[in-house]
This record gives C-alpha cells, structure tokens and sequence, in this order.
C-alpha cells in the first residue's frame, strides 16, 4: 500500500478524531461551569451567548482539526481541508433537522466555516 495515502488517512481521521475531542471536552466543560447552560441544553433553548460559544468551540475543534491534519499529511492540499468536507457533509442534514432550532445566521456560520476554518488550521502548520 501507497505510504502517503496511510499518511494522509491518518492525517484525516486524526484531524476527525481531534474535532470530536475538542467539541467533546469544551461541551463537558460548558455544561459543569455554566449552570444556565447545562439547563437548556437538552432542549436546545440557547441564548445568544450560548450559541456564540458554541460556534466559538466549533471554530477553534475546526481549526485543530485542519492543524493535526497537516502536521500529519501536508500534501497534497486537498488532504488537508478533508476534514472540513467531511464535517460539512456529516453537518448539512444535521442542521437541516434542526433548522427551526436555531436562527439562519448561525446554521451558516456553523457551515460556512468549516472547510476555511480547516485550512486555516492548516496553513499555521505550512506557516511554522
């Protein structure tokens, strides 16, 4: 088998596997310092603060995503921002679920920004 295609699967499902452990780890961290809300949460009732953090976690799970990617496969280009099509893809029917959940303004800053936010990330690696 091919050693840069490993490289870049790994790279890939790294940068995947970073995404979910951010999102992950600053959701617990949300939910048992910000009383009001872990209250809402489950309902997904969030203020405007509340949405505006999580598009922040969001943004910064995509960024390390797109880092660890490249660190680990930095060619071709296209490897790098996979994890961002990947989550675009997995996220459009998610938010297609939930858009009465949440204002227009927010389903497209979620989506719209995970492809760039991703090779972005990357970029800081080519830039180091």
């Amino acid at each position: 088998m091919n050693g840069g295609l490993v490289k870049n699967a790994i790279g890939v499902v790294a940068g995947l596997a970073v995404w979910i452990a951010v999102v992950a780890v600053a959701g617990l961290i949300m939910r048992s310092s910000w009383p009001a809300y872990a209250s809402v949460a489950d309902a997904m009732t969030f203020t405007l603060p509340m949405m505006l953090a999580r598009l922040s976690i969001g943004a910064l799970a995509t960024l390390a995503a797109g880092w660890i990617t490249a660190a680990l496969a930095p060619r071709p280009l296209l490897v790098r921002v996979i994890p961002g099509i990947i989550l675009l893809a997995v996220f459009i029917p998610q938010h297609i679920a939930l858009w009465h959940t949440f204002p227009i303004w927010y389903h497209l800053t979620f989506l719209l920004s995970l492809v760039p936010l991703t090779y972005l990330g990357g970029a800081r690696v080519s830039a180091a």
